[in-house]
């Protein structure tokens, strides 16, 4: 029997506690009678549902192996995020094959990584032909929804595609969004130009979620109806969004989260050069990109097109922090407890009895944004910093 004690400031109301786990389960929730500031904020571990690399180590360039793998649940947890779903993109179908097929390896090689990645997200390649919304996705790789060929790819990932992201504007798309609802694979609305009526029949279908709203569309869209309106009016879908302050001007962040309420959440979209030194890089996407020392990807030749994410999920959460979008615990709700829950995974709890632990330690600055001082997974210390 592993037990572990745990004191801080609950991350709502600031009120400090010790939380005792028993082999990761938390068993007991007891207030301190003596209150001092210096302890830091226990929140919920963070969960990102979008994570093309990390650290050098692309999920989306084939080879990396099983050791890649582990490699970047590491720096996850260094980043405060104790789950997160390795994200493959759109490319050859024996490419999707391979990569899926390690991420499954790396899952059965190692407990730790078995207990860290909660599933692996496709996203693509049934998505828009058209440019804007196809984003950076290879245009020779789309392609309408295809269940047998899913099939393939989910037998390859030894059932662990949990989340799909497509386009409902192909005619197949319905009839494959039920076939994923009966397998238990959540489908995400994304990279899409979707009529209204597309996008309504998804959801009747059992689309759940939007991917990275407001990014991966055409630069100019009609007043209304549009597919960013849509989806925003859809009630049912989980809306997801980048929150680096470069992907979504921080009126739109802010008017998205008003719109949806509850189901607002964040997503990192980190690539592998994310934790890389700053300099140019040749990314297989975009080409020549620039990584600035702020944490900004673009590309090379046109600097203000971005190309690609950079930065943590803990970045988005500060950043809605730092301008006053929502308060401290919201913001790391969107970024831990709302993932969770969208996926229904048994985080979704939160620090409750009977819950497992995954928590960060945090300390917060006088602008209330939030530093990470240390990573439990399991009720295990999985790192602190200094």
């Amino acid at each position: 029997m592993r037990e572990v004690r745990l004191q801080g400031r609950e991350y709502r109301t600031g009120t400090a506690i010790e939380i005792t786990t028993v082999d990761g389960v938390i068993r007991q929730i007891a207030a301190l009678k003596e209150t001092s500031e210096s302890l830091p904020l226990i929140a919920p571990g963070l969960v990102d549902l979008q994570v093309n690399g990390f650290g050098g180590v692309d999920f989306n360039s084939f080879p990396f192996d099983e050791q890649d793998v582990e490699q970047v649940v590491q720096a996850m947890w260094q980043q405060g995020v104790t789950t997160f779903m390795p994200t493959v993109i759109t490319n050859a179908d024996h490419e999707i094959e391979q990569m899926v097929a390690t991420l499954a390896k790396a899952c059965q090689r190692s407990p730790r990584v078995e207990q860290s990645i909660a599933g692996i997200h496709l996203e693509g390649p049934f998505l828009s032909l058209q440019d804007g919304p196809r984003g950076a996705h290879q245009r020779d790789y789309i392609k309408a929804p295809d269940w047998a060929l899913f099939q393939r790819w989910q037998d390859s990932a030894q059932g662990r595609i949990r989340l799909l992201t497509l386009s409902p504007e192909w005619p197949e798309a319905d009839e494959f969004i039920r076939h994923c609802v009966a397998e238990k694979v959540v489908v995400s609305i994304g990279h899409t130009s979707a009529s209204a009526e597309q996008i309504a029949s998804a959801v009747q279908a059992g689309a759940r979620m939007s991917t990275h709203l407001g990014n991966g569309a055409h630069l100019t869209l009609p007043r209304h109806p549009n597919y960013i309106w849509e989806q925003l009016a859809q009630d049912d879908l989980w809306c997801a969004m980048i929150a680096d302050g470069e992907h979504l001007p921080l009126s739109v962040l802010k008017v998205f989260i008003r719109a949806k309420g509850e189901h607002a959440m964040l997503v990192s979209d980190v690539t592998s050069l994310a934790g890389m030194p700053p300099g140019r890089y040749h990314s297989h996407i975009g080409g020549e990109v620039l990584l600035s020392a702020e944490g900004r990807l673009s590309m090379a030749d046109n600097p203000a097109l971005l190309a690609g994410s950079a930065q943590g999920l803990l970045h988005g959460v500060n950043t809605l922090i730092k301008h006053g979008i929502v308060t401290p615990a919201q913001a790391l709700e969107m970024a831990s407890l709302r993932p969770s829950s969208s996926m229904n995974l048994p985080t979704q709890q939160g620090l409750i009895v009977g819950a497992p632990l995954d928590a960060i330690l945090l300390q917060q600055a006088a602008d209330q944004t939030l530093v990470l001082r240390a990573t439990y997974k399991n009720g295990v210390e999985v790192w602190r910093g200094e």
